[in-house]
């Protein structure tokens, strides 16, 4: 088995267990994690493809919720991830509200010049073979 093929293989395996994992999840571990997916059936087919990629994190992220309370139904808890979560989104959008632009005007600023239109056309030959 060659490394294509090997990577291909692995790829279907991961996508198998997603699928098992998005199956389960999204028919029963949904209304655990979130609260307000209860009742929500047309939205979770939407879901399917981030699960079938991010498996391990849903199964972590389930396994978790169980963990700590039981069930996600826990106010405080909900209540303190959710301004915790908030706080992160901030940070990050903050930050990205500098980077990009900086990025973008970076990039403009080292772009290379446009070639001068009044010179002549200058055509590239091939070295002289070696005698």
């Amino acid at each position: 088995m060659n490394g294509g093929s090997m990577v291909v293989w692995l790829a279907t395996l991961w996508l198998y267990a997603g699928g098992a994992v998005a199956a389960v999840f999204l028919l029963f571990g949904i209304d655990r994690v979130d609260g307000n997916a209860r009742g929500a059936y047309l939205f979770r087919p939407l879901l399917a493809p981030g699960v079938l990629l991010l498996w391990p994190l849903v199964l972590w992220r389930w396994w978790t919720l169980e963990a700590v309370s039981g069930t996600s139904d826990d106010a405080a808890y909900d209540r303190g991830r959710y301004q915790a979560v908030r706080a992160g989104h901030a940070r990050v959008w903050s930050v990205l509200a500098v980077l990009v632009p900086a990025v973008l005007i970076g990039a403009l600023l080292m772009r290379q010049p446009v070639p001068d239109s009044k010179g002549a056309a200058v055509r590239l030959d091939a070295p002289a073979p070696k005698q």
